[in-house]
């Protein structure tokens, strides 16, 4: 077993502790401290010593929303959006991620899904998955949506489920709350999450839907996880309410135009840590791999651009450009999406926790990149990459 050594590291945990050397092994952050001692190793280990110089450590971005095979279709087959690769990520500081399907759930289905998780696992990255799509009935590998989560270790909830969107299935009342129900005891009896992640277009019922699950069923609010709710601010204001109600709510690091009736995930984050919501409820994915299409009043598509995983430091480098402080800013993209999607080790610094870290540099980008303690990124470049990846280029 190799260590690794960083010295002088600015870490914020999420919360702020000042300078710290963190001693890295097997894969876990093994001590944390002020200051740690030349250690009396014998001379087969070997310790690769990295000396931050007081840069920022963080935890490593949990990417709750990552089309990782790639999202598109609504313009034709030669409108699917490739798989991003793993440097896509990790250049980009996410260390775990979410994998879902998106509009495009027949042509790309569960089986798909799940190979393109494992096959990131494979590579150092951490992944699951979620079971389902836009549509209903959910896509599912044994034909029951229970068994699924029952049984399979990667899925860990439902999603993503298109509500008020010209896309969607149209579900009703009842059929939300069944599916709601199913991922709520799947969640129960195995320890997962069992939420249902829910796609919100920019029709005019918003979260209607949802609010009449609440108040006409007994399933608690944290079962209910909407996303893209800064893509209308009236919409953003119904999810500031849903969360005061106990749900968490994701906001997409999209692009928005000057002008648009849309928050950018920064000024979204801005007003919700105003707005004295409960900061553990939201959080905030990329999207990244997924289309951003533009319709026409007839649903066509009249531009379509792609999510990228690095807008998430990028919203969280703006954010501090405006006088957040990192530590009020990190827990919306590290700890709150690992404790929403009950990921143990995940989204935070400590002793016992997976040595998934990201040192910044001044423009607030990835420098240093560590999976499990194994080096991915160094001085801002990959050393790591995926199996196609020299090929693509």
């Amino acid at each position: 077993m190799s260590l690794t050594l960083i010295r002088n590291a600015l870490v914020y945990a999420p919360e702020a502790l000042g300078r710290r050397d963190l001693l890295l092994g097997g894969g876990k952050i093994l001590w944390l401290g002020k200051r740690l001692a030349p250690l009396p190793l014998p001379p087969a280990l070997a310790v690769d010593e990295v000396d931050l110089a007081g840069a920022p450590l963080i935890p490593g971005l949990v990417d709750g929303h990552v089309h990782v095979t790639g999202g598109g279709g609504e313009s034709g087959f030669a409108s699917r959006v490739p798989a991003p690769m793993l440097s896509r990520y990790t250049t980009a500081g996410v260390t775990s991620v979410i994998g879902l399907l998106g509009t495009d759930d027949v042509g790309r289905g569960l089986r798909e899904l799940l190979a393109n998780v494992h096959g990131l696992r494979e590579q150092g990255l951490s992944a699951w998955a979620l079971a389902g799509g836009y549509h209903l009935p959910p896509a599912t590998l044994s034909g029951d949506l229970r068994a699924d989560l029952a049984f399979v270790e990667a899925l860990v909830g439902v999603g993503e489920l298109a509500l008020s969107d010209h896309r969607s299935s149209q579900p009703t009342l009842d059929e939300l709350l069944r599916i709601a129900s199913v991922a709520h005891v799947a969640g129960l009896t195995t320890g997962k999450a069992g939420i249902v992640h829910l796609h919100l277009g920019d029709g005019p019922r918003g979260l209607d839907l949802v609010r009449r699950a609440l108040d006409g069923s007994e399933l608690p609010p944290r079962v209910f996880h909407p996303t893209h709710v800064n893509r209308r601010k009236a919409l953003f204001e119904e999810a500031i309410d849903l969360a005061r109600r106990g749900s968490s709510i994701d906001i997409t690091a999209f692009p928005v135009e000057d002008g648009e009736d849309a928050w950018s995930a920064a000024d979204a984050l801005a007003r919700y840590l105003d707005s004295g919501a409960p900061a553990d409820r939201v959080t905030v994915s990329s999207d990244a791999g997924g289309c951003l299409p533009c319709f026409d009043e007839n649903g066509r598509v009249t531009g379509m651009g792609v999510g990228d995983a690095g807008a998430l430091l990028a919203t969280v480098h703006e954010l501090v450009g405006r006088g957040l402080a990192l530590e009020q800013i990190l827990p919306a993209f590290t700890r709150n999406v690992a404790r929403l999607w009950r990921l143990p080790g995940k989204g935070c610094i400590a002793v016992g926790a997976d040595a998934d870290l990201v040192a910044l540099d001044g423009d607030g980008r990835a420098a240093e990149v560590w999976l499990g303690g194994v080096h991915h990124v160094a001085a801002g470049r990959a050393l790591r990459h995926g199996m196609f990846e020299t090929s693509a280029r």
